[in-house]
């Protein structure tokens, strides 16, 4: 027993920055072929509901009912791959000919924001974050001249989340996990060789030049299930 101590060295902590974007767009159920996404200049997060709703019965407080939580976030970049117009309404008739207006296809991200303290600066680690079931409303755009002070024009989306069902995953007591739209991975809490695994499928691999036969991977995002199976196997952080 000790009494509480505050702002230990190594122990004032922050998170700062995003980093290593890549776009997953859906495609018959799965999340078959990632893109980097070049160009992001900040993801925000921004979880809705979880709103109380209190009942009275009985001359007191009888319930008090939690609505249901949701996932949103929104996206700026000075650019898009040409894999997220499908994302954005945008559809390809002719080369060079594109027309929006169009069914929207659903995406999942994946994105670093990076951890710092008092002693290693944002070496000290990272969150590894992941998004499934996204859609892109359509955004605002302006244009203006070109003059003596010339800005690029920074492109802006907002997206919400369908949740991914957790199937084969369960708590400690048995009951089930509610469905998912946003995961992340503490780099500082997580087995380095597992992280380094996940890392791999997520932002693929390049050929090995020892190695003829090598052809390297593309990345790919696994569905909730899969991707903690890869954290769990063997003992979790083991």
């Amino acid at each position: 027993m000790s009494k509480l101590k505050w702002d230990q060295d190594g122990e004032r902590l922050y998170e700062t920055g995003v980093d290593n974007v890549v776009l997953y767009v859906k495609k018959n159920g799965a999340y078959p072929k990632g893109v980097a996404w070049n160009g992001v200049t900040g993801i925000s997060e921004s979880p809705s509901g979880g709103d109380s709703n209190k009942i009275y019965a009985d001359n007191i407080e009888y319930l008090n009912l939690i609505s249901k939580e949701e996932f949103g976030a929104s996206i700026t970049a000075y650019m898009s791959p040409e894999e997220f117009d499908e994302c954005d309404g945008c559809a390809e008739v002719a080369p060079g000919v594109v027309i929006g207006q169009q069914v929207r296809a659903e995406f999942g991200l994946s994105y670093r924001t990076l951890i710092g303290n008092d002693e290693k600066d944002t070496d000290y680690g990272y969150k590894l974050h992941i998004i499934y079931g996204a859609k892109a409303s359509p955004s605002q755009r302006d244009h203006s001249t070109v003059n003596d002070s010339p800005e690029a024009t920074e492109l802006s989306w907002d997206v919400t989340t369908t949740p991914a069902k957790i199937l084969k995953h369960f708590k400690a007591d048995g009951s089930e996990y509610k469905p998912i739209a946003h995961l992340v991975i503490d780099s500082t809490k997580t087995n380095p060789t597992k992280l380094a695994a996940i890392l791999a499928i997520l932002q693929g691999t390049d050929a090995d030049p020892e190695d003829p036969q090598s052809t390297g991977t593309d990345a790919y995002l696994p569905l909730p299930d899969d991707l903690i199976d890869l954290m769990t196997v063997s003992g979790g952080q083991g």
